[in-house]
């Protein structure tokens, strides 16, 4: 099973892929990380700033290691804020049944309430270099973007409106329901059981 984690920018993406490989072993690949392995070695003049470009840019080779992965009957959990609204038009039916789709986001009332908190656990699981510009208002017009992307072409948009870790669990058992579902092998019972 092949588990796709998108969403707005500080809803948990890599959090939820770390709590999944921790869990059940599950390996994950941040798009992050891949997008800064390219601008790094210098295949891609791009910046980490060219956000429409990089989406274009990386998808093609996120869909590929999807695809491989799903060939290959391996679990994977492929994160990240790079993955296009239309992405299921880039599957036939022969793969969709082995992929897993999340898209998160938060409410405007939740980051209201809860922005001091949302920006001091930032860099839990990975350091931002700067986050000085995040702002309440950009964060709720960054959410209204994705929550409108996605569900306009009739994806669910799983949100983030009081309770962030029981959300949280809910995902990591519902994935782990999933992959008992499925015919891929692998770890699905908790690590510490």
């Amino acid at each position: 099973m092949v588990i796709l984690i998108t969403g707005a920018s500080h809803t948990g993406k890599t959090l939820l892929a770390q709590r999944l490989l921790e869990r059940y072993g599950w390996p994950y690949l941040s798009a992050d990380h891949l997008k800064m392995g390219l601008i790094r070695s210098g295949q891609t003049a791009l910046t980490p700033l060219d956000d429409e470009a990089l989406t274009d840019y990386l998808w093609p080779i996120l869909r590929e290691i999807v695809k491989t992965a799903v060939e290959n009957r391996q679990n994977l959990v492929v994160e990240g804020c790079y993955i296009p609204f239309r992405w299921r038009q880039d599957f036939d039916e022969s793969y969709l049944p082995s992929i897993r789709f999340l898209c998160m986001a938060m409410t405007e009332a939740y980051v209201d309430a809860c922005f001091d908190s949302i920006r001091a656990h930032a860099s839990d699981i990975e350091a931002r270099l700067d986050d000085s510009g995040l702002t309440a208002e950009w964060l709720k017009q960054e959410n209204r973007a994705v929550i409108e992307g996605f569900r306009s072409l009739g994806e669910p948009v799983t949100l983030i409106a009081e309770d962030y870790e029981g959300t949280m669990a809910e995902q990591v058992e519902r994935f782990a329901s999933d992959a008992r579902e499925t015919s891929f092998g692998g770890n699905y019972e908790a690590a510490n059981d």
